[in-house]
């Protein structure tokens, strides 16, 4: 028996590839799955089944076109009404790959199709389980995401979670490994544990959600408290898992098309296409296509474009850095966003050698902004998290948090001057380039972000710990 766990951390994502005497199970692929195909063939093994433990929200999984390849099977646990063929597994149902079997425990509550496939060795003792979204690390998954479908409240979607984590997951002995679905920096939970692997045993220890004396009343209280509202494009990812999608060479092709400087320009033009920049966010201030926004491949990508873009339909060109094309055209379409209609060939330098118009984000050192701040009162805008921006601040700047800045944009002044910054800088710059993608031009970005800040003495407030917000 092999057990694999394939994690992409840019998605937070963990997919899985289970193999016993040549047979191979793959738990929640991505959706490129060439690798799939690739690791069955080295082991001169057949994909015999694809779980898939819910209709996910925050990826487009690999399962239409992995069945497509392979011929294998797409399954789902009761309650799942794919517009493809697929086997709704009944509670309970066994499936049998090499000397092992893979049982499916119905856990709704996240969804109401929600599976846990339970693994049983080939002494028929208790491995491990494929959690999905029902349990992760130090968390469990959000009950809000299915709710509108389901006719639900959130409440109502807790509770159910509590009795599935209390009947079918709990009962399992504390060796049992625990393989989720998400990991630390994932959208679907809010307190996940940043390792990707542990035992039910200590999960029952660490885990708030598991606590043994635990009411109904309790458990739903504290997975409901402090949800943030979901990504718009959730939604759209969930009926593309439901209802299939195109298939992801199309996608690579249509997107990795190298236009010219005016044939970039026109097209954009022509169809109203977003210009999404992927390069370093140090490249982006020095220079940029003008209203092009700024979304960084080195940092948490797709994510970041499913949060702020949020309308997956929407046509997109690229600037890459060189050689990246692919990479940004595969990593767009794992989260839905299938419309990237080319990219800049030559990069940013072809543009400017082309004599094209191009702008720029004014950096200052977070020594000259300490120095401005202090003796001229200069708004700081903070576009961390809530939670970082309570935990520590610069005092009297302001929170506006990336994730919904478009609730803030009368927030800042059009007459003066003002200072932006996140963290580290990633997110400051896109904070920017959305800014100056609507004529916002009086800011100034920090480099180095907070950290740089605080470092510089600049006056903060005290740290107050996360965990007790």
């Amino acid at each position: 028996m092999k057990i694999e766990q394939i994690y992409t951390g840019c998605l937070a994502q963990g997919a899985y590839y289970v193999e016993s005497r040549g047979e191979v199970a793959i738990i929640d692929p991505l959706r490129e799955v060439e690798p799939y195909l690739k690791r069955a063939k080295a082991d001169k093994a057949q994909i015999k089944f694809i779980f898939e433990t819910h209709f996910h929200a925050d990826f487009v999984s690999g399962h239409v076109t992995l069945s497509k390849e392979t011929g294998a099977p797409i399954v789902y646990g009761p309650n799942a009404n794919p517009s493809f063929d697929a086997i709704i597994a009944e509670d309970g149902q066994v499936f049998q790959l090499g000397d092992i079997t893979i049982h499916a425990l119905h856990t709704p509550g996240h969804t109401m199709e929600s599976t846990t496939y339970l693994l049983r060795d080939a002494t028929g003792k208790d491995h491990a389980i494929f959690s999905g979204d029902t349990l992760f690390l130090g968390d469990v998954g959000r009950p809000d995401l299915a709710q509108k479908a389901a006719d639900m409240t959130q409440d109502d979607l807790a509770g159910i979670l509590y009795d599935s984590l209390r009947n079918k997951i709990m009962p399992l002995a504390d060796e049992v490994v625990v393989y989720p679905a998400h990991g630390a920096g994932s959208a679907c939970g809010k307190n996940m544990m940043k390792e990707t692997v542990d035992t039910l045993g200590n999960q029952k220890k660490m885990n708030y959600a598991l606590r043994a004396d635990m009411t109904k009343e309790e458990f739903v209280a504290e997975v409901t408290e402090g949800l943030l509202p979901p990504p718009k494009y959730f939604p759209l990812n969930v009926k593309m898992n439901k209802e299939g999608y195109e298939d992801i060479g199309d996608v690579l092709t249509r997107g990795t098309t190298a236009l010219d400087p005016k044939s970039f320009e026109d097209t954009a033009n022509e169809t109203g296409a977003i210009v999404l920049d992927v390069r370093h966010q140090k490249d982006f201030t020095e220079g940029h296509v003008p209203r092009s926004i700024y979304i960084g491949l080195n940092g948490d990508f797709a994510p970041w474009v499913g949060a702020l873009i949020a309308d997956t339909q929407q046509p997109l060109l690229l600037v890459c850095p060189k050689g990246k094309e692919e990479e940004a055209v595969t990593r767009l379409s794992r989260v839905g966003f299938d419309g990237t209609i080319g990219y800049l060939k030559g990069g940013f330098e072809a543009w400017k050698e082309a004599g094209k118009d191009f702008d720029t984000i004014t950096t200052l050192s977070a020594d000259e902004v300490k120095r401005r701040v202090e003796n001229d009162s200069v708004p700081v805008f903070d576009v961390r998290k809530e939670s970082e921006y309570l935990s520590e601040h610069v005092k009297k700047a302001t929170n506006t948090p990336l994730d919904f800045l478009n609730n803030f944009m009368n927030d800042f002044p059009e007459d003066k001057d003002f200072y932006v910054h996140c963290a580290g800088g990633y997110r400051s710059v896109i904070a920017a380039s959305i800014l100056k993608s609507r004529g916002v031009h009086n800011l100034f970005d920090v480099e180095g972000g907070f950290a740089a800040l605080k470092s510089s003495g600049v006056r903060v407030t005290d740290y107050v710990c996360p965990t007790t917000l």
